[in-house]
């Protein structure tokens, strides 16, 4: 490999050593410049500035500006914690691994990086008004970005554990099926199938059953979509099996496709459809449908079920029925009229949800955050989805002909990319590293984000300031 001499004689040398297989003697030294590892991020950064992301979040957050000269602008703070976790950041005291990068300081037009103590303690004031007063209008704002397919989205519901250590308020023992017995949160989601986009999050403790408050969490989100959103259908699994619920989703009149719990009833009536009731799919599948009350209902609902030949060559999925050897069964309820098939292949697009959850949780570290406080751990736990948010945003409307990337993926591929902060002329510059693709790589991401146009709502717009508030990026 040729090295190219550097353009200034280093300082002192440190110390060297020899490469792992053998050459020339490395010699350490250093460098006053500000070098970043982050220099992809700039396009992203460009959009965020597009979009108005500084001005909304130093309007939106809930608490009055500090008085101190020397105090660091509440915005800079919720922004550096932002980019901490699209940098790959999985606890608070990973913030800190960003105070050294000053060239990642000029691109976000942050004087004072803060640090870990300064970004916990600002998540540590927020109460449950806060959070109301705060993500509830920047997801509103935040969705205004959407694009909405023809059809609608597919909204699907589900939950998931994050297992606690210590003595946070709401961590209690629950279902936890990794760590049975252990403390935990117990979040529910609200995911747009097709954006994707987190329409709704809410923390829970750990001792809540997956339904419970299902219905007052979707008609939450349901308020925050704009009125030119529209559901295509609900999609959830057995633990939203529940009358409460579905009476709700039946009362708004949205479609649904719920899988149903096994009770006894339902095994009963499945293991006893005779021959005629069954449409054959092909060799391996057959779907049937029933109409059942279970007790406590009020109406009959439709039951649409799938059975499955076992296979060797094949890992069934379902459940098996001792009545009825070498089948499993899978059932679901809905109240829409499409053919059972339809229903059952639709349903199985609902695998996408446990993906996002599974990027949330180990791509940008969702469940990491964590602060004695519930509504400061909520606060936290909020913040993720919203950078997981603006990262799809960010590649769908720059790019919407490519397929989606994961946050890690999108973390590797982009964002990272060595470069050095200097100077052309009298103007600052982000001089990209070559051997990371250079500006022939990032050059067409800048040029589309500042190309593009974002659309603009008057009802959002109109209580916009027409000065920058303290704090917020230039």
């Amino acid at each position: 490999m040729k090295i190219e001499p550097s353009d200034e004689a280093p300082k002192a040398a440190l110390a060297g050593f020899t490469p792992l297989f053998g050459g020339a003697k490395i010699v350490l030294a250093e460098t006053p410049k500000a070098v970043t590892p982050f220099g992809g991020l700039c396009s992203f950064i460009a959009y965020l500035q597009q979009i108005g992301f500084g001005l909304r979040v130093a309007q939106t957050l809930p608490f009055p500006a500090p008085t101190s000269p020397n105090a660091i602008p509440l915005a800079h703070t919720f922004t550096a914690f932002f980019f901490a976790v699209v940098t790959g950041a999985s606890r608070f005291a990973h913030t800190d691994w960003l105070r050294g990068d000053r060239a990642l300081h000029a691109l976000l037009g942050i004087a004072r990086f803060p640090g870990d103590d300064t970004v916990r303690a600002l998540f540590r004031r927020f109460t449950q008004g806060h959070i109301e007063a705060f993500w509830r209008p920047l997801w509103r704002w935040s969705l205004a970005l959407v694009t909405a397919p023809p059809e609608g989205f597919h909204l699907d519901l589900d939950s998931t554990i994050f297992c606690r250590e210590g003595h946070q308020e709401g961590a209690r023992k629950g279902y936890n099926p990794r760590r049975k017995g252990r403390k935990s949160h117990h979040p529910l989601l609200a995911v747009l199938a097709e954006a994707p986009f987190i329409l709704h999050g809410w923390l829970r403790s750990g001792n809540c059953g997956s339904a419970r408050g299902a219905a007052e969490f979707l008609k939450e989100a349901l308020a925050l979509a704009p009125a030119t959103l529209k559901v295509r259908c609900v999609r959830a699994d057995s633990g939203f099996f529940a009358d409460e619920f579905l009476s709700f989703l039946e009362a708004r009149q949205l479609p649904y496709v719920v899988v149903a719990r096994l009770t006894g009833g339902v095994k009963r009536r499945c293991a006893g459809l005779p021959d005629s009731v069954w449409t054959e799919l092909d060799e391996n599948y057959c779907v049937g449908e029933i109409s059942l009350q279970l007790q406590g209902w009020a109406v009959a609902r439709r039951f649409i079920v799938v059975r499955e030949r076992v296979r060797e060559s094949k890992a069934a999925v379902g459940r098996l029925l001792l009545e009825v050897p070498g089948y499993t069964y899978r059932v679901f309820v809905t109240n829409r009229s499409d053919a059972g098939e339809v229903i059952w292949r639709d349903y199985n697009g609902r695998a996408c949800v446990e993906q996002r959850i599974e990027e949330l949780k180990n791509d940008l570290s969702a469940g990491g955050f964590c602060v004695r406080e519930f509504f400061g751990t909520e606060a936290a736990f909020l913040s993720v989805l919203f950078a997981f948010n603006l990262l799809s945003l960010y590649q769908r409307q720059l790019a919407p002909e490519r397929p989606y990337r994961q946050p890690a993926t999108l973390r590797s591929q982009v964002f990272v990319a060595g470069a050095i902060l200097g100077l052309i002329g009298k103007q600052t510059a982000l001089k990209l590293s070559e051997a990371w693709g250079g500006l022939a790589k990032h050059r067409p991401l800048l040029d589309a984000v500042l190309q593009w146009s974002p659309p603009t709502s008057p009802k959002l717009d109109s209580g916009l300031p027409q000065t920058v508030p303290a704090g917020a990026s230039p």
